[in-house]
């Protein structure tokens, strides 16, 4: 009886299709895996430097395969970073304490998505020609603070956390804290950065801590809390402030 005829070489190169074929016991190179996520293959190398997606299985030093489950993971983290402005470091701590379960990840991103609704919830806006007119600030002020992100105005004016933030450097430059006297829109800004690891440790601490609550027991207690939130991060904020002060001048 004749042998059956051999598969034809493949046109990649000898021995290639058999060193690396594609769905190893249904597992994906990184290549795929990232053509299926619909993200480059420096996205998926990045999460896996990351923590966000465990190692996968190595068939030799430049080589892995994973799991196609880690599609629709990359796709929620890709979601969590672009819809809902998650750093990369509190999506890392929600799949811990979602112990994987993508599920309930989303759940807690639910909640998340609470608190970030009510903080950023803004009324009417402002338009520009009446905060010239109810601030002691400039436009250029107000041009340079926009340039550098501190504030984010549209066509129909400035929106409530913007108003609150021009109100407060009103008050500064009353007080003499202008460019005269070196303190400018840069220092704004560089004050502002310095909080936007409170702010993620903020919503972390916030979403952990309510996850383990009914949906519905957790939306009223972040509702609730609103308001004294942001005092309690300001008399704590004062507080190390006034500590600060202090240490220095005993030194």
């Amino acid at each position: 009886m004749a042998r059956p005829a051999r598969p034809a070489t493949n046109p990649a190169g000898p021995g290639r299709g058999a060193e690396e074929p594609t769905g190893r016991d249904g597992l994906l190179k990184i290549s795929e895996l990232a053509e299926r996520a619909e993200v480059p293959v420096a996205t998926v190398r990045h999460y896996l430097r990351e923590g966000l997606l465990p190692e996968g299985v190595k068939t030799s030093r430049n080589m892995a395969y994973y799991p196609p489950e880690f599609v629709e993971r990359i796709r929620l983290i890709k979601q969590l970073q672009e819809e809902r402005y998650m750093p990369l470091r509190v999506i890392r701590d929600l799949f811990d304490s979602a112990d994987g379960d993508l599920d309930r990840l989303r759940n807690l991103a639910e909640t998340g998505d609470e608190l970030l609704t009510l903080a950023l919830h803004e009324q009417e806006r402002v338009p520009e020609a009446e905060i010239l007119e109810r601030y002691d600030i400039p436009e250029r002020a107000l041009r340079r603070l926009t340039e550098l992100g501190v504030l984010t105005p549209n066509e129909d004016g400035y929106a409530t956390t913007d108003v609150r933030i021009i109100e407060a450097i009103a008050r500064f430059r009353a007080a003499g804290w202008n460019e005269t006297t070196g303190f400018g829109a840069r220092d704004v800004a560089r004050l502002m950065e310095g909080l936007r690891p409170v702010i993620a440790d903020e919503i972390r601490l916030v979403v952990e801590r309510f996850s383990a609550l009914e949906p519905e027991r957790a939306k009223d207690l972040i509702r609730e809390g609103a308001s004294p939130f942001p005092a309690l991060i300001g008399a704590l904020h004062a507080k190390l402030l006034a500590s600060e002060i202090e240490r220095d001048s005993t030194r």
